[in-house]
């Protein structure tokens, strides 16, 4: 039995890894964006390059990690320690168990959410607003005639790099990781936080999530490297991925089983089919 659940754990890393192949794919160049031209005289990509981001992505990401993650541990380590949650896993220890469920699901949808972004990203080549100054070119040195389709364009940008990232404009990987983190530990406090002693405190907390999260995206139109469909359109793959994974993967919305005390809860197997109670 215990050959079988180290099995099964083995098998489940290996999924996780399988879901952040499109995001790797995307940030280590192996794939390169699809190149689609431009019609002459649309304003939508002519706007200036600002080199200075409101959110970059060291702070994005370290933001949304390392809040999500920290309430998430804090929470169950003392479910753990207070409400006397023991586990049958064949990882013993109580509390590892705890972190690996719930930390585990958040960072699958983690790696769901960004390798669907990234995917996009790659597959449509949408040109950000800024893409004609990245480009270093106007319409005038393009000698077009508005309306003109121009199925290539050749930069005078040396930095290849620059160019790659300005066609990836559609959707905002910013706008949906945002809204993924800060959505998901608004569920989890949902879930987890029962006091009753100040009973708007919660749902103050959610709402300052949320507009977190709106914040960033909105930024992101601020900054000229995304234009407002791509933000609204990161904002709701970001909220669907949160509650997938909150209502459909994650224990924390799950019913306590019917042979366990309140005093006495039983933490499953990670890798069990029937999830954690309560």
């Amino acid at each position: 039995m215990k050959h079988t659940q180290e099995v099964f754990f083995l098998f489940s890393f290996f999924l996780v890894c399988s879901a952040s192949i499109p995001f790797f794919a995307c940030e280590l160049k192996a794939v390169k964006p699809y190149r689609r031209g431009v019609f002459c005289g649309d304003p939508s990509i002519t706007y200036p390059y600002i080199e200075r981001e409101a959110i970059p992505d060291g702070l994005l990401i370290a933001g949304g990690i390392i809040i999500t993650g920290l309430t998430i541990a804090l929470g169950e380590c003392y479910r753990v320690r207070f409400r006397g949650v023991h586990s049958r896993a064949f990882v013993q220890n109580r509390y590892i168990s705890s972190l690996y469920k719930e930390l585990g699901s958040f960072l699958f949808g983690c790696c769901i959410g960004q390798s669907l972004t990234n995917m996009a990203k790659l597959s449509i080549g949408r040109l950000r607003p800024n893409f004609l100054s990245v480009c270093n070119v106007t319409y005038a040195s393009l000698n077009c005639s508005p309306g003109m389709y121009i199925p290539h364009i050749d930069c005078k940008q040396s930095n290849e790099k620059m160019v790659e990232e300005a066609r990836k404009s559609f959707f905002s990987g910013h706008a949906s990781f945002a809204m993924y983190t800060m959505l998901y530990l608004a569920f989890y406090l949902q879930a987890r936080f029962s006091w009753r002693g100040a009973r708007l405190l919660r749902p103050l907390v959610q709402f300052l999530l949320v507009m977190l999260a709106v914040y960033t995206g909105l930024s992101r139109i601020s900054d000229y490297r995304h234009h407002p469909s791509d933000v609204v359109t990161g904002f709701l793959q970001g909220a669907l991925t949160a509650y997938w994974v909150a209502f459909y993967i994650s224990s924390m919305f799950k019913n306590c089983r019917n042979d366990l005390t309140p005093t006495s809860m039983s933490l499953e197997s990670p890798l069990s089919s029937q999830q954690t109670v309560c």
